[in-house]
């Protein structure tokens, strides 16, 4: 595996991002990029996994999120081994000849360009090094099944997302606007979205040496992939105990991104309890807040939102929805929640809505475990008909302000589970990584 360009190390033990022989999607034999690529696997609803799977037979969701047919032998991880080895043996999918870091970007119709990044191997560092930064715990399971799939393909399927301050805009940010100025993309396609991916290849030396110079004093912040670094770092681990020593399981598929340049959007992150009916959620979350039933319910979700960001304002806030009606949840009772709260936590993680749900509504008062909670990105809509299906509770999370996710990181505190939901996220299949090829 080439690391860095020969002979040119980073200047300490910093951020270093590799290039790599991208393993991609040949055009000819698919029906277009964006029927066989497909959001992150842990954002992807039932519903649109269904789609994604009769979208095209060589979607990308049929390895990230493999179905294993009941009543036979292996496994599901088993199977997109198998399917991955099918395509590449098919030349559905070809590694590039060089290797490469990969400038990607996202645009909104018109062209104004979102989000700008480098995709590359990502060198694996333990949170105390301070150079890859966690901002959100992580939970095994999750961890174990990104484990399992990635110990049976041998890949890295799909890139979590990084974020640096770039400052005045170095070498890594005015090599990929060159090259996404000045030369033809490797591939292009539009998304559902609207939103148009274009992806180009820069394998230089020269190049990527000025681009392993520019990072190697930064740090960078988890922004999306939390529970797939785990997984990264655990495989490392495992090769490290077998003593298989250093190989391609000591950097991990990322996209890495100037924050300073394309500052993210940071959306939250809802929860959906089923069986937990509002009127008896409310009821209990009186003894600790202050609970006000809104004139529009959830026929006005737009008016409930901006009531929930105007009470943010002052202090932990949630929405609970359900049943037609929304009501607020507002000024929590302080002694009940310093008495929820962890010992040796923050005073700003203690201030967290996120927090203030996780330790003090969820576990004390409603008695909710983790594995019995939905997760919904972002959708309130999607977060309320899935309680009303379920005779359950929509939480409505006011999205988390990103300093206060920067100034967790910094201190070494994580945000409490799915908490925050940073984006543009990085469209998976545009480049996979494989570690026969680096």
């Amino acid at each position: 595996m080439q690391i860095l360009p020969s002979g040119h190390e980073p200047a300490r033990a910093g951020l270093a991002l590799a290039p790599f022989r991208g393993v991609r999607y040949a055009r000819d034999r698919v029906s277009g990029l964006a029927e066989v690529t497909s959001p992150p696997y842990d954002v992807i609803a039932h519903d649109i996994e269904d789609q994604l799977f009769a979208a095209d037979p060589h979607n990308v969701v049929r390895l990230i999120l493999p179905r294993h047919a009941p009543g036979h032998g292996g496994s599901a991880y088993g199977d997109a081994a198998r399917t991955l080895r099918e395509w590449r043996q098919e030349r559905i999918l070809v590694p590039d000849a060089d290797p490469a870091l990969y400038v990607y970007e996202q645009a909104l119709p018109g062209g104004t360009v979102v989000q700008r990044g480098l995709i590359g191997a990502l060198r694996l560092s333990p949170p105390e090094a301070g150079v890859v930064r966690p901002h959100e715990d992580v939970a095994p399971g999750p961890v174990a099944g990104r484990l399992q799939l990635m110990e049976a393909t041998q890949a890295n399927l799909e890139p979590i997302f990084l974020l640096y301050d770039g400052g005045a805009r170095g070498a890594s940010a005015r090599l990929s606007d060159e090259a996404a100025t000045l030369w033809p993309p490797l591939a292009e396609t539009v998304t559902g979205d609207r939103i148009r991916h274009r992806l180009w290849a820069i394998a230089d030396p020269a190049a990527l040496a000025a681009i392993a110079d520019d990072l190697a004093p930064r740090d960078a912040l988890i922004a999306d992939g939390h529970h797939r670094y785990a997984a990264y770092r655990k495989l490392q681990a495992r090769r490290q105990a077998a003593g298989d020593g250093a190989g391609p399981w000591d950097y991990g598929l990322a996209l890495l991104v100037d924050a300073s340049a394309y500052p993210p959007e940071v959306g939250a992150i809802h929860r959906v309890i089923p069986g937990l009916a509002p009127e008896a959620a409310a009821e209990l979350a009186k003894s600790a807040f202050t609970v006000r039933k809104l004139p529009g319910g959830t026929g006005d979700l737009p008016a409930a939102l901006a009531e929930l960001a105007a009470e943010s304002e002052h202090g932990p806030a949630l929405l609970i929805a359900g049943g037609g009606d929304v009501r607020l949840l507002s000024e929590p009772d302080r002694v009940q929640v310093d008495a929820a709260m962890p010992p040796g936590r923050s005073p700003l993680w203690r201030s967290l809505a996120a927090s203030v749900l996780q330790e003090l509504l969820m576990a004390r008062m409603w008695r909710v475990p983790w594995d019995a909670v939905r997760i919904v990105h972002n959708d309130v809509g999607a977060a309320v008909a899935a309680a009303d299906e379920t005779g359950g509770t929509a939480v409505i999370c006011p999205p988390m302000p990103v300093q206060d996710v920067y100034a967790l990181a910094a201190q070494g505190e994580r945000v409490p589970r799915k908490s925050t939901s940073f984006g543009p996220k990085p469209r998976t299949g545009l480049v996979l990584r494989t570690f026969a090829e680096g």
